[in-house]
């Protein structure tokens, strides 16, 4: 089967159950590669912009992939010109997908600042529902998760079965540590969102979003002061 015919949802469930067995000791490049040759166009990349290592890592093994970038209008600014930065200097398609409500239509319907008062449903509207329309196109998506981020992504595979989206779901650097990715980006010189080395470990939107304090986890910063862990795209 070549990667352009189509996949039944048993086919691809089955292929990623076997691909993170088998890939589970393998090099982020290898795992990228492996899912380009198996899917062709129907995979991309989706990237927060935190940082470029996996869309950096994804044009080695596919020159010229999809890198999805999700705008939900809440972004720093640093954010939204480490996009524009990726878009121009590395060999990647991006593609901005946007919420079906703008920041404004979103507060007329359900009032100002949805995210102070109910994050997760603001997060369901301006992340999770833009993306799986996103998708739709795809077979496989990768990100950037890695299993050293909090103790939610410890499980984190290689390569998994997405059942929510029917994806198959491949996480190269699951393995890699924060030690591995500032390696990484200082032997190649990948892009990194400015916000980084301004005390953000891990960069979302703006009103959700704060520096972390040493001794914190890297995602600390996020929805701090409430239970919230996730965005709801991952778990």
């Amino acid at each position: 089967m070549t990667a352009t015919q189509e996949r039944t949802e048993a086919e691809l469930a089955a292929l990623a159950e076997r691909a993170g067995r088998d890939l589970e000791d393998a090099s982020p490049l290898e795992i990228l590669t492996w899912a380009a040759g198996v899917f062709g166009e129907r995979f991309c990349v989706t990237s927060s912009m935190e940082d470029a290592v996996v869309a950096h890592l994804a044009a080695r093994a596919y020159p010229g992939v999809d890198v999805v970038f999700l705008d939900t209008g809440y972004h720093f600014p640093e954010t939204i010109g480490t996009r524009d930065a990726v878009a121009e200097v590395m060999d990647v398609n991006v593609i901005t997908l946007t919420p079906r409500r703008t920041v404004a239509e979103q507060d007329a319907e359900y009032g100002p600042k949805l995210h102070d008062r109910d994050p997760d449903r603001c997060c369901a509207l301006r992340k999770v529902a833009p993306l799986e329309e996103g998708l739709a196109g795809y077979d496989a998506w990768a990100t950037g998760l890695r299993r050293d981020e909090s103790p939610t992504r410890a499980g984190t595979p290689v390569v998994g079965w997405d059942a929510r989206r029917r994806k198959v779901k491949v996480s190269p650097i699951a393995r890699w540590t924060q030690r591995d990715v500032d390696a990484y980006v200082a032997e190649h010189g990948v892009l990194t969102n400015p916000l980084l080395l301004d005390g953000y470990a891990s960069v979302g939107c703006a009103p959700c979003t704060r520096r972390v304090s040493a001794g914190e986890d890297a995602r600390a910063g996020r929805w701090a002061g409430s239970n919230k862990t996730e965005c709801g795209l991952h778990g």
